[in-house]
């Protein structure tokens, strides 16, 4: 119980604790911020084996607040960096600085700090998942399919850069803010992504990422300057995933595809709040990734039944969403979905154009799309080939018994 509490402290509150830190001490010492957040957790699994406090999250807010006045008084650079900052107005002020309000602003503020253009594209996005959400180096490697040594230098050449260029603590405002709210969102895609399909090896679903994305999606929903057509477009997309994150697995705890999920245990009040965000995200000219996938996700909320599936309306918004976003994984997707249309050749020509690594991570999806692909086209050996490779790559367990059961079937059509 203890462990739990803390791990779930930990996803929801690490990332409010170091914006709000580095709102009171600076981005100058965010690296001592980050540490002493993290010896705080630590801290606090061991004090609560005894006894848990009434208030977690303030008891962590306050041991955070201790731990790096500590830190710095061992530096002694108090004087520096904290002038009156434990008595008077200042003390107040800080104490305000964790009202809800002010929380968010923090992790706006902290957000876009991370996503600024004097910082390399593929280290906002690490350094973001690690600050603002609370996300392990492995993590991260696992949400970007790159090597944890590869996100440990990002996460260096960041703060680095942070430094250097003295970057302010602020959300930014006119001519800059399209560009950065950009790179916001795809961080918010990612951390959604990574809870709604797991790179964990024991985990399918991690809800606390999904709600922790759509979180930061709301806040930025509630910011006048942040609150743009493709934020609604993104907010939206979470809504009808999250509308059927209960059915993606039974009881058995057993992986269920969309044709297999009981569409009436779809949380059908998430449904229409994704509708009512798609009405506000639709009042644009031009039509963003965030629009065309929460199209397609809506396509398939749609349906009644998997077979009244719109097949045909769903490849079309993945060739707009492919148009502008071209990725290996929209042409494995438009291959499925061309098999469900049983154009199997127009299937082979998007299985054609792609390799497996360029999944790196999920090179298993690959293989089991070819393998499903062989099955329609009644090439038995050639679909239990590629099975095969899939459940070898394949690392999280949910989906491993899922694609053994695949090929149980393929064994048992054979015979």
């Amino acid at each position: 119980m203890g462990k739990k509490l803390i791990d779930h402290l930990f996803r929801y509150h690490s990332g409010k604790m170091v914006s709000v830190l580095t709102r009171v001490f600076g981005l100058s010492n965010l690296e001592i911020i980050e540490d002493a957040v993290q010896d705080t957790f630590i801290k606090a699994s061991i004090s609560w084996r005894t006894k848990q406090p009434d208030n977690p999250e303030a008891w962590l807010t306050q041991a955070a607040k201790n731990r790096i006045l500590d830190i710095f008084r061992k530096l002694n650079t108090e004087k520096k960096h904290l002038p009156n900052i434990i008595h008077g107005t200042n003390a107040i002020a800080i104490n305000e600085l964790f009202l809800d309000t002010e929380i968010e602003d923090s992790q706006l503020r902290m957000i876009f700090t991370a996503c600024h253009p004097k910082l390399d594209p593929r280290d906002r996005i690490s350094f973001a998942l690690k600050t603002v959400s609370g996300f392990s180096i492995k993590e991260i490697s696992s949400a970007l399919l790159t090597k944890e040594d590869s996100v440990k230098k990002r996460l260096t050449r960041a703060r680095k850069a942070i430094l250097q260029s003295q970057l302010k603590f602020q959300i930014p405002q006119g001519t800059s803010l399209p560009q950065r709210l950009e790179s916001v969102m795809e961080v918010l895609y990612l951390i959604f992504n990574e809870g709604f399909h797991s790179n964990r090896k024991d985990t399918l679903i991690r809800k606390e990422l999904c709600g922790e994305a759509m979180r930061l999606s709301k806040m930025l929903l509630k910011n006048k300057h942040t609150r743009t057509p493709e934020v609604y477009a993104l907010f939206a997309l979470m809504c009808f995933h999250s509308a059927r994150i209960e059915t993606k697995t039974n009881a058995d705890d057993e992986l269920l595809d969309l044709k297999t999920q009981d569409r009436s245990q779809w949380h059908f009040p998430l449904v229409t709040l994704g509708n009512t965000m798609m009405n506000k995200a639709v009042n644009t000219s031009t039509f963003s990734c965030y629009h065309y996938e929460a199209a397609i996700a809506a396509e398939h909320i749609r349906a009644r039944r998997f077979e009244d599936t719109n097949w045909s309306k769903i490849l079309h918004w993945y060739e707009c969403l492919h148009a502008i976003q071209p990725m290996p994984i929209h042409l494995l997707t438009m291959a499925v979905v061309c098999l469900q249309n049983k154009d199997y050749k127009a299937s082979k020509k998007y299985l054609d154009q792609i390799k497996p690594k360029d999944f790196v991570q999920r090179a298993y999806l690959y293989h089991g799309t070819l393998s499903d692909y062989y099955y329609a086209t009644n090439n038995l050996e050639k679909a239990i080939k590629h099975i095969d490779y899939a459940i070898n790559m394949v690392t999280n367990k949910f989906e491993k018994n899922y694609l053994q059961k695949k090929k149980s079937d393929l064994l048992f059509s054979k015979n």
